[in-house]
């Protein structure tokens, strides 16, 4: 074309025509070039070459060259009268040129025996291969399926198995349809899904097409393929020098699709049978009257090799408008209100609603046609597009939206239809633009995986050619795609990723990440003691963390004082060196902390050997209690302690109290902490511990006594339990000492009313502590007292009394609540 004067390509899609057009553009430059579709129309003054869809090519225009692609959907029922009229009618004065298939060759010669026929044969080998699972398909193949849902179906089984694939269907727009080509074009997916629609006018890097079905839906049955139609389509595999190969997908149900021998041979070798008739309408249209109009449009063809095809939906609708007779008198007799109602029939049912619902708007669309000034009104045409205008909702809802657009968009590029047409089919093919932008990401977000399809590459490559980032919160990105988040040395998947797509992330981070943890490694070792934190709030084992991320947990070891530390298995699957590393450090933050927080119980570990033989037991006993004995235990070891003994406990901040044998310096919170997590671990074996209570919250003298608590917990804790409650066990000697600083004897005496408030014990839990202290409840002269008893009593408290009556609590014990609540 571009080798004439002027010229006229007319194609059976969209899309192909604007392809066209930027290339001649480039060639020719945009002031000679024109592009005519349905629903776009660029045509500047003077131009010389026009690429049009075959429905829009002007009749009007006198060029040298004039070109018909893809011929044969002449015999196409819907379509095939358009085609056919302009390969009998069209021409160039200078060169006209038919591009088909070698189907159409005896149609051409009996129809256009004049024409010249030159046969290009085709360079590349194309092969049928046996059925294949999907997730067998070579890379670069598409998968052909002749409806919506089968495309859909298997559009998401390629996203979880092979990381997505594009989408191609006839409903897309071509701006859509365009950009999933470009997704596959561009490796971003290595698999297509398409209809039909991609055995025409797409010409793409495929190796392979796989059928899913060999059967559609025609608009009338359902109907198996004709070879040519099965060649037209595995013919996208290969092209020019390259060959490719066929074949059917395996889905794993009864009755699958297969190839016929036949079929197999025909396809492969080329050959089909030719085309018997083509389809033909009446272009000569006499519209003086509906009569007329019908009976010239149902005119017989002139010759054999033409045929009238079903009722097309332009028709149908006139059939049903000559019903209205406001339409019929709007149009009967007017030559242009007729024209102009078979201009407003000719609308094409981009919604496929049919002809039934089709002929409403198209009645109104005539009924503006025919008022007023003979314009569609602007305020109408406004609501109707402004209702389309959202970029909202699935993938069917916005489909059927762009659907509704091109109605518009149509319209909008009509001649002598709208007063401000350039200004609406600006705003529709911006909206159309929009919406199909929105459908591709729509497509994108539900069949592309990217990070799926990433790792999967991934694990073919080699060298590590992809760029690894950790981000400062752990998060960790491959190639910008995160896959999971690093805490400390374990990386936990993203938790939104499927069951098998976290076996890629996993695998991804195993094979990335080994830089990554031995730098984590050497940060580690180099790390401040602050860094490092003991986590025990009563779960076993106790953990070692650092910088919040868990490393490591402490074990039974050779003593209570000496646990064995062991790092966690994230940390111990590195490198050997790296894990060495980790252990020797934590072990000696271990001991670093041990000697800060525990230095008295330490030292008198270190100081055994120097006691005499009878005060070891003591020593022993103390720590592994871990600095708190109860008095009455010990009680011989204390009667047989030398001077010297007593002098060393001393110097070890050993006080040998009332009630119980402790280093007070022991029981302040941290120390306490490291105490029960120390005294647990050395216990979990032998008492068969899971856990713990949490230990006393830090400046609590008394605590409530939980059930089923292990023996030995709260001593070590540093508390004595007395009923329900239990005090801290230097509250409980600075009570014992304050009160033998007053008692008389076995003499009755009243306490301090503020010993009750300091404890912080109910009044029953007072008495019972008392008690435990071996005083006893007295009466002395109508007012309630204690007195010596001379003896302790057992660990396990009497049964509850009524407060004494001087206690500030006295009165509350016969208060309704307070009875209801102990």
């Amino acid at each position: 074309m571009c080798g004439h004067a002027s010229g006229m390509i007319g194609f059976p899609l969209r899309l192909l025509a604007r392809e066209v057009y930027d290339r001649v553009v480039a060639i020719k430059g945009a002031s000679q070039v024109a592009l005519i579709t349905g629903e776009e129309k660029i045509v500047p003054e003077g131009a010389r070459y026009f690429l049009c869809t075959v429905e829009s090519m002007p009749n009007d225009r006198d060029v040298a060259f004039v070109a018909i692609d893809e011929a044969q959907v002449g015999a196409d029922p819907e379509r095939g009268h358009v085609f056919t009229d302009r390969l009998l009618h069209a021409r160039g004065y200078a060169e006209t040129m038919i591009l088909g298939s070698e189907t159409l060759r005896p149609l051409i010669r009996r129809l256009l025996p004049d024409f010249e026929i030159i046969t290009r044969p085709r360079f590349s080998t194309l092969t049928y291969t046996p059925p294949r699972k999907l997730s067998r398909l070579p890379k670069r193949s598409v998968i052909v399926a002749f409806t919506a849902a089968q495309v859909y179906a298997l559009a998401e089984m390629l996203r979880r198995q092979m990381g997505g694939a594009a989408v191609v269907m006839g409903s897309l727009s071509p701006r859509t349809r365009n950009a999933q080509v470009a997704m596959y074009q561009s490796g971003e997916v290595d698999y297509l899904v398409a209809t039909d629609a991609i055995g025409m006018g797409l010409n793409m890097d495929i190796a392979h097409v796989a059928f899913a079905s060999l059967a559609k839906f025609d608009g009338r049955r359902q109907r198996r393929l004709t070879p040519a139609e099965m060649a037209q389509i595995a013919g996208r595999a290969g092209r020019y020098q390259r060959d490719g190969t066929f074949g059917i997908v395996q889905l794993g149900g009864e009755g699958a699709a297969a190839f016929e021998p036949e079929e197999i041979e025909r396809i492969e070798g080329h050959h089909f049978a030719p085309l018997s008739h083509l389809v033909w309408r009446n272009a000569a249209l006499d519209f003086s009257s509906m009569p007329k109009l019908v009976a010239t449009l149902e005119a017989r063809p002139p010759v054999g090799e033409l045929v009238r095809g079903d009722e097309a939906v332009d028709l149908g609708v006139l059939k049903r408008l000559a019903g209205e007779p406001w339409a019929m008198e709007r149009a009967h007799g007017v030559r242009s209100g007729m024209s102009r109602l078979w201009a407003a029939c000719s609308l094409p049912d981009y919604r496929k609603t049919g002809a039934e619902a089709h002929a409403r708007l198209v009645g109104r669309v005539f009924r503006h046609l025919t008022e007023g000034d003979g314009k569609l009104p602007s305020g109408w045409i406004g609501s109707e597009v402004a209702a389309l205008d959202s970029v909202a909702g699935d993938i069917a809802s916005i489909a059927d939206r762009i659907a509704g657009v091109r109605t518009w968009t149509y319209i909008a590029n009509r001649p002598g239809w709208l007063g401000d047409a350039a200004h609406w089919a600006e705003r529709t093919r911006d909206l159309e633009n929009r919406l199909s932008d929105a459908l591709h990401t729509a497509l994108t977000q539900r069949f592309v995986d990217r990070r799926t399809g990433l790792l999967l590459r991934d694990l073919k490559m080699r060298g590590g050619a992809l760029r690894v980032a950790v981000d400062d919160d752990g998060t960790v990105a491959v190639e910008g795609e995160p896959i999971g988040k690093l805490n400390g040395f374990r990386f936990a998947a993203d938790p939104s990723a499927r069951a098998s797509e976290k076996r890629l992330l996993l695998a991804a981070a195993e094979r990335h990440l080994p830089a990554e943890f031995s730098r984590r490694a050497a940060a580690l070792v180099a790390s401040a003691d602050s860094a490092f934190e003991l986590v025990f709030n009563g779960t076993l084992p106790p953990a070692i963390t650092w910088n919040g991320a868990r490393v490591a947990s402490l074990h039974a070891g050779r003593d209570t004082l000496n646990p064995r530390i062991e790092v966690d298995a994230d940390v111990a699957s590195k490198r050997p060196e790296d894990r060495a590393r980790i252990a020797a450090r934590l072990k000696a933050w271990v001991a670093a902390v041990r000697s800060r927080h525990l230095a008295p119980l330490m030292q008198l570990a270190g100081l055994t050997p120097q006691f005499s033989p009878a005060a070891r037991g003591l020593v022993v006993q103390l720590v592994e209690t871990m600095g708190c004995l109860r008095r009455d235990a010990v009680a011989a070891q204390i009667a047989a302690l030398t001077s010297g003994d007593r002098r060393l406990l001393a110097q070890c901040r050993v006080r040998l109290g009332f009630a119980h044998v402790f280093i007070d310096q022991l029981l302040r919170p941290e120390p306490t902490r490291w105490r029960l997590a120390l005294w647990a671990v050395a216990q979990r074996s032998a008492l068969g511990l899971d856990a713990l209570p949490p230990p006393p919250a830090p400046g609590r003298v008394t605590i409530d006594v939980g059930t089923d608590v292990v023996p030995g917990f709260y001593d070590v804790a540093g508390f004595m339990s007395v009923g329900a409650q239990a005090v801290r066990i230097d509250m409980v000697d600075r009570l014992a000492r304050a009160v033998h600083g007053i008692r008389d004897g076995r003499a009755p005496f009243v306490p301090d009313a503020t010993w009750v408030a300091s404890i912080g014990l109910r009044p029953d839990g007072f008495v019972r502590l008392m008690r435990g202290l071996g005083y006893r409840l007295r009466s002395v002269d109508g007012n309630q007292a204690f007195a010596w008893g001379g003896a302790r009593t057992p660990r396990t408290a009497p049964a509850p009394v009524p407060p004494p009556s001087f206690s500030p609590f006295a009165k509350l014990a016969d208060h309704p609540a307070r009875s209801a609540a102990h």
